[in-house]
C-alpha cells in the first residue's frame, strides 16, 4: 500500500516545495520508491517532459531528488498566471485555454479533480510513497469549497499533513495556530506534525516558543529548519525571483542584467550563469537599475505583448537601444527572443487585446502568435556560432521549447542553432536569429545555458573582450544539482526528528 507524507503551509513561499524536495531526496537515498506530487501548481516556471509535456518547475527538481524521470502526473494541474486575475490553464501537460480566477475557481477547479485523482491512481500504482505538496494555505477561507490541492487531497488520501510556518517573515506561532483554528475537526485531525522553517540564530532562544506551540496546538513540533543561503535547486515562481539581489558575488567581474518584466517566465535560465564564480547576475525592473552590465538579457514572458509594452512605458527600451549603440551585446529567449523582432502580431488576441504591436527591431523577423502552444524537448547544434567576434562550435546542446509564436524572417539572417531532434524524433530545423555583429541573438531554446561548454565559452569571450584571460570549464551544471539535493537532504535530517516522521507515516 502506498505511504504519502503531505506538506502544507500557512502561506505561499513558507519552503513547501523545498521541504518536499528534501523529503523526496531523504528517501531516495533510504531505498525507498518515492514520488512528488502536487495537484495544482501555479507558477510561471515551467519545464517541458520527455513526452512534451508541460508541467511546474518546483515537481521537476522534487523528481531529480526522488531519482526519477519527471513526468506530468506529478503535477496534472498547472497555472500560468498571464496578468488580469486570469491563467492559462494546462491540464496534463497541455494547454486548455485562459480562464478567469473567477472561472476556474467556481467551475472548473473540481471538474479538474477527476484528472487528478486519475493521475494519483498512476502513481499510487507504481510508488511505495508520495511527498505531496499543498499550495498557498488550506486555511482560505473564501476558496476552500473549490480547492483541490490542500485538504481536498489530505481527505481523499487520508495523508498525514505537516504544516509549515516562515519564522523569517515573522509572525509563525500565530500563523501555525490561527491555521489550525481555521481548519475543520477533520482537517485539524490530519495535522499530524509542525515545522518552523527558515529560521536564523541561537535555537535555544526559540525553546520556549516551541514548547508553547506543542502545549497549545497539541501537534508535535517535528523541528526547525535552518535558513540555507545559495540554496541551488530551482526557484518555483517569481515570488522567489525578490530573493535574488546582487549581492551574491557583487565583486565578481562579469555583470549580467536580466530584464525582470512584470510576467517573466523560466528565470531559471540563468540560475547556471549566477553560479559560475566570475558572474554577477542583477534583476533589473527600470531603467535606472540597468547600469552599465556586461551583457543584457531579455527573458521568457507569459505575455510577451505587455512586457514588450512595458519596456517601452518604463524607458528600457530606450536604455536597450543606447546600449546597443555602445556594443553591449543583447540575448534574447523565447518571449524576449520574440521582443527582438520587427513586431508582433496576435489575431487570435491569444495574450492580449492588441492585434499587433511594434516590437525592438532588433532582428528582421515577426512574431505570429497561434492558438496552439509548442512544447518540446530538443537536442541542438551550432557549428559556426558567432559571437562578439568569435566563432564557435557546439555539437549538441539540451534544452526544451514553449512558446506559442510562430517567427518568420523579412530578410536573410544568421541562425545560430539547428534543432536535431524534438521530443525524441530526428528533425533538421533551425533556431534563433542573429545579427552580423553577434551583437543581438536571439533563441526560443530554454536552458541553454545549463550546457557547460556553451555556457563557458559565452562567458570567455564576454571576458575576453574585457582583457581577462579565459577560465577553464570547472562547474558541472548537473553534478553541481545533485550536490544541492544532498546538501539540503543532510540539512532537513539534521534538522527533524527523522525517527517520529517515519513514525507518523507507517502509523498510516
Amino acid at each position: 500500500m502506498t505511504k504519502y507524507i503531505m506538506l502544507q503551509g500557512t502561506s505561499s513561499h513558507v519552503g513547501k516545495s523545498i521541504l518536499t524536495t528534501a523529503l523526496c531526496r531523504i528517501f531516495f537515498q533510504d531505498g525507498i520508491n518515492i514520488a512528488p506530487f502536487k495537484a495544482q501548481n501555479m507558477a510561471l516556471n515551467s519545464y517541458v517532459t520527455e513526452d512534451g509535456k508541460e508541467m511546474g518547475r518546483a515537481q521537476i527538481a522534487q523528481a531529480e531528488a526522488a531519482g526519477l524521470t519527471p513526468r506530468v502526473e506529478m503535477n496534472p494541474v498547472l497555472l500560468k498566471p498571464t496578468g488580469n486575475s486570469c491563467s492559462q490553464v494546462v491540464l496534463m501537460g497541455k494547454a486548455v485555454g485562459n480562464m478567469s480566477a473567477k472561472e476556474y475557481h467556481q467551475g472548473y477547479s473540481l471538474k479538474a479533480f477527476d484528472t487528478v485523482k486519475e493521475a494519483l491512481g498512476k502513481l499510487q500504482n507504481e510508488f511505495e510513497m508520495l511527498a505531496i505538496e499543498g499550495a498557498g494555505s488550506p486555511a482560505e477561507v473564501n476558496l476552500k469549497d473549490n480547492d483541490i490541492v490542500n485538504m481536498r487531497i489530505a481527505k481523499y488520501l487520508q495523508a498525514p499533513v505537516l504544516l509549515i510556518a516562515d519564522i523569517d517573515r515573522g509572525g509563525a506561532l500565530a500563523s501555525l495556530v490561527g491555521t489550525l483554528e481555521l481548519l475543520d475537526d477533520e482537517e485539524k485531525a490530519l495535522v499530524k506534525g509542525l515545522i518552523i522553517n527558515k529560521f536564523r540564530g541561537d535555537i535555544k532562544l526559540l525553546e520556549p516558543a516551541l514548547k508553547f506551540l506543542e502545549e497549545k496546538t497539541g501537534k508535535p513540533v517535528l523541528g526547525v529548519v535552518p535558513y540555507l543561503e545559495n540554496l541551488g535547486i530551482d526557484d518555483e515562481d517569481s515570488v522567489s525571483l525578490d530573493d535574488k539581489k546582487m549581492l551574491v558575488n557583487p565583486n565578481a567581474p562579469l555583470k549580467i542584467a536580466v530584464i525582470r518584466t512584470p510576467k517573466i517566465s523560466n528565470f531559471t535560465d540563468f540560475d547556471a550563469l549566477s553560479r559560475e564564480e566570475d558572474v554577477c547576475i542583477y534583476y533589473v525592473s527600470s531603467a535606472e537599475e540597468l547600469g552599465a552590465p556586461d551583457i543584457i538579457i531579455l527573458p521568457g514572458s507569459k505575455n510577451t505583448t505587455e512586457d514588450l509594452l512595458y519596456l517601452r512605458e518604463s524607458g528600457i527600451e530606450d536604455k536597450l537601444r543606447l546600449a546597443h549603440a555602445a556594443n553591449i551585446p543583447i540575448i534574447g529567449i523565447c518571449g524576449g527572443y520574440q521582443m527582438l523582432g520587427i513586431k508582433i502580431c496576435d489575431p487570435y488576441h491569444t495574450e492580449s487585446k492588441y492585434d499587433e504591436v511594434d516590437a525592438l527591431g532588433f532582428l528582421p523577423m515577426i512574431t505570429t502568435f497561434a492558438k496552439e502552444k509548442v512544447t518540446s524537448q530538443v537536442k541542438a547544434q551550432s557549428m559556426d556560432w558567432e559571437f562578439l567576434g568569435e566563432t564557435h562550435s557546439f555539437t549538441e546542446l539540451n534544452g526544451y521549447e514553449i512558446h506559442m509564436g510562430v517567427t518568420e524572417f523579412t530578410e536573410k539572417v544568421k541562425h545560430p542553432f539547428i534543432i536535431n531532434i524534438r521530443n525524441g524524433e530526428e528533425i533538421n530545423k533551425i533556431d534563433g536569429a542573429s545579427t552580423a555583429d553577434g551583437l543581438v541573438l536571439g533563441s526560443y531554446i530554454h536552458g541553454i545555458f545549463d550546457n557547460d561548454d556553451y555556457r563557458r565559452t559565452l562567458l570567455n569571450i564576454l571576458r575576453n573582450k574585457k582583457g581577462l584571460p579565459p577560465l577553464a570549464q570547472t562547474e558541472n551544471y548537473a553534478a553541481q544539482k545533485q550536490a544541492a539535493f544532498n546538501r539540503l537532504a543532510q540539512t532537513v535530517r539534521n534538522a527533524l526528528d527523522m525517527d517520529k516522521l517515519k513514525e507518523i507515516i507507517e502509523q498510516q
